[in-house]
Parts: structure tokens; C-alpha cells; sequence
């Protein structure tokens, strides 16, 4: 069985190339032809790595332990490449957690090194993004706590970064933002959204109130669970408006100086805890539209609060980190 490792909620687990194939997966021995053949295999390996064993499923629980498989290195030395497997079968351009618990299993296997920046690149079969998407890494101590800087590099904003159609342009804190209609039929609150590339595609609705952040329960209800999915996934599951690759949905509000509350559904997951890209998406959507200064920003999510340091030159965001930690789950 892989090991299992949790970052601030996410779960992911993670498992060797030679692992999988000796569960009987027939995986490419390199992954970028792997990534291009995923409809092939990856549902086999999330079944065969991320599956509940017979009758151990807990009611109302989802189909699956973790939020996806991380399957590498494919390397014995730098840079590592890597695959992230979501548990519908789909793969995932970036995941900050993911990334983070990679990071950590490199580390204990003696492959990261300690001193200098590591690179890891994701494979990925989306044809709306170059792949593979590379993601520097460096061990680090942020208050006490021991973990990794990913430097997941310069963000851009507006409808065509995601490749959004049909979307009109609205105004918040005299920026351009945009207006989502199935957003906004799903909840009138949720009529300004900003999207943001950052690696991976995301759509940050900015509110004015608390009250209307979805819960994680209230996004897995029925109705409005099959609103979220039909935005935010691709077709067939979804309906690839106003994303026809899908997108990652957050919904973010100003808290204080420095910090923003946020909820995520992910494309290929639904609701989660956190997501370490999406919480980086949240900071950089809430410097565009003036709630936060460059600097540290910390996202709280439902998982824990995520540390995002923001850089900015000539008046644009030139640089996002985001510092994680992961632990191995008993």
C-alpha cells in the first residue's frame, strides 16, 4: 500500500512509478507519454492506490481516502518528474499541497536536496497549458515550523489567461473583475469573480460577506453540488462554461489586514479542505483588486492557513511563493 501524507487537510497518496506497475498498471516508463495516456490507466491506479477497501467505506464518506495520487519520481536525481492524479481519472497541472507532500516524501527518502533549489516538473495532458509545468523548491523554517517555499512564479489575471468565454466585465474597487452568470444563478452574492493562471486555471468570487462563503457540507448538497461541477468541471462531467478545460472555484473574503478567509471546489475533486494553488489564486486576486499589499498574505481555509508571499515590481505581481508542510499519516 503507498503511504499517505496530509497537508493541511489535502490527502494525497504517493506511490513509485515501479509500484504502480507492479500492481499491474500499464504506465509509460517516462511521464510525459504517461500524462498523454492517461485515460488509460489512471482511474486503475486511483482504484488500486486511493480506493476504500471492500466494506470499509464510512457512510456519506466519498468514494475514495485521499484528494488524488502523486505518482513519481520518474527520476533518480533532479529535476523529479512527477504526475498528479485526481480521483475522477483526471490530472492536475499543479497541486501547492500536492507539490508539498512530494516534497517531503523526497526528503525522507534522502532525493531533495537541502541547501539548494529543486525542481519538480508536472506532467499534465491539459492542451490549454504547456506541459510540463516546472515548480522550484527549497526547504525552509517559517515560525518554527519546518516545511518547503514553492516558488510557483508570475500569475496572470482576466478571462483569457483560463480561456473563459461569454463572461461580461464588472468593476470592484475600480478594477476590472468579471461576472460569471452560473455563478451568480447559483447565488446573487457571487457576482465578482477574478480569474487568475497560476500554473493552473482558477476563479476567485470576491465577497462582501461572510455569510456568503459556502461551507464544504452546503457544497456537497445535492443542487448546488451539481451547479459547482457542471462550472467547474470539464465536459462530459461538466459542461466546460465558462472554462471549456474547466476550473478551479474559490470563493475569498477580506478578514483583516494581511489575511483572507477562503473556500475551495476544485476541478476534478470538489469541495476541499485547502489547496495550496488555490489559496495562492485568493492572494493574488485580493492584491488586484486592492484588499492586500505585496508582502505575506495568509489564506485561512477550513484546513489550516496557508503563508503566501506576494512580490511585486512595476506595479505587477512578479513572483508567488507559497510555504507548505506535510506529515506522514499513521
Amino acid at each position: 500500500m503507498a503511504p499517505f501524507y496530509d497537508a493541511r487537510g489535502n490527502i494525497y497518496a504517493v506511490a513509485a512509478p515501479e509500484a504502480v506497475r507492479c500492481a499491474g498498471i500499464d504506465l509509460p516508463e517516462l511521464a510525459g507519454p504517461a500524462a498523454q495516456t492517461c485515460e488509460a490507466w489512471a482511474l486503475s491506479a486511483i482504484e488500486a492506490f486511493c480506493g476504500w477497501a471492500p466494506g470499509t467505506q464510512p457512510s456519506g464518506s466519498k468514494d475514495h481516502r485521499c484528494d488524488g495520487l502523486l505518482i513519481g519520481p520518474f527520476q533518480d536525481s533532479p529535476p523529479f518528474d512527477l504526475l498528479i492524479v485526481n480521483t475522477d481519472g483526471t490530472l492536475a497541472e499543479r497541486s501547492g499541497n500536492g507539490l508539498t507532500i512530494f516534497s517531503q516524501a523526497l526528503s525522507e527518502q534522502g532525493l531533495l536536496p537541502r541547501d539548494e533549489l529543486c525542481f519538480l516538473r508536472v506532467h499534465h495532458d491539459k492542451a490549454d497549458a504547456g506541459s510540463p509545468v516546472d515548480t522550484s523548491v527549497k526547504p525552509a523554517e517559517v515560525e518554527g515550523v519546518k516545511g518547503f517555499w514553492l516558488d510557483l512564479g508570475k500569475p496572470s489575471f482576466g478571462p483569457d489567461a483560463v480561456g473563459a468565454k461569454g463572461v461580461e466585465s464588472v468593476e470592484l474597487n475600480g478594477r476590472d473583475v468579471s461576472h460569471v452568470q452560473p455563478l451568480s444563478a447559483l447565488d446573487p452574492a457571487w457576482s465578482r469573480s477574478q480569474f487568475v493562471r497560476i500554473g493552473n486555471p482558477h476563479c476567485v468570487t470576491l465577497l462582501e460577506s461572510a455569510k456568503a462563503l459556502p461551507s464544504n457540507e452546503q457544497m456537497r448538497e445535492p443542487g448546488l453540488s451539481e451547479g459547482l461541477t457542471r462550472i467547474a468541471y470539464a465536459m462530459p462531467t461538466g459542461v466546460g462554461e465558462p472554462c471549456a478545460a474547466g476550473v478551479n472555484l474559490q470563493w475569498a473574503m477580506f478578514e483583516s489586514e494581511g489575511r483572507v478567509v477562503a473556500r475551495v471546489f476544485e476541478r476534478g475533486e470538489g469541495p476541499t479542505a485547502s489547496s495550496g494553488t488555490s489559496a495562492s489564486a485568493v492572494a493574488c486576486a485580493a492584491w488586484r483588486v486592492g484588499w492586500v499589499s505585496a508582502g505575506e498574505v495568509k489564506v485561512v481555509m477550513p484546513g489550516g492557513t496557508a503563508p503566501i508571499l506576494l512580490e511585486e515590481a512595476g506595479g505587477e505581481l512578479s513572483r508567488v511563493s507559497l510555504f507548505g508542510t506535510a506529515r506522514l499519516m499513521s
